[in-house]
């Protein structure tokens, strides 16, 4: 609703940084793609993380594919959290990215 009633919005109102950092890296940009809004750009990804094809002629995503993209981001998100707290710091992604929450957890 947000990118309806805002559609120039910034995507920092939807998204966390890890979020636009993991969106960034997992979802290329299409070659013909051309530069939307920020907010509907992130969304567009998401989506097509879901499963959204994002052709010309496709209808915007609907709430399935953003709800699987979602969810699939976010089963990414607690993987690269629970790996950061058994390893360090992963290649690439800086520690700051993970929440303060999630420092707390010590395995065993």
């Amino acid at each position: 609703m947000l990118n309806r009633t805002e559609p120039g919005a910034s995507p920092n109102e939807a998204f966390t940084e890890l979020d636009q950092y993991l969106l960034d890296e997992l979802v290329p940009d299409k070659l013909a793609q051309h530069p939307a809004a920020p907010l509907a750009h992130y969304i567009v990804k998401l989506a097509r993380l879901g499963g959204y094809l994002a052709r010309v002629h496709d209808s915007p995503p609907g709430n399935t594919v953003i709800w699987r993209g979602l969810s699939g981001l976010t089963d990414i998100e607690l993987g690269i959290m629970i790996g950061v707290q058994l390893c360090g710091q992963l290649k690439g992604i800086p520690y700051a990215y993970v929440s303060p929450q999630s420092r707390n957890l010590r395995p065993g």
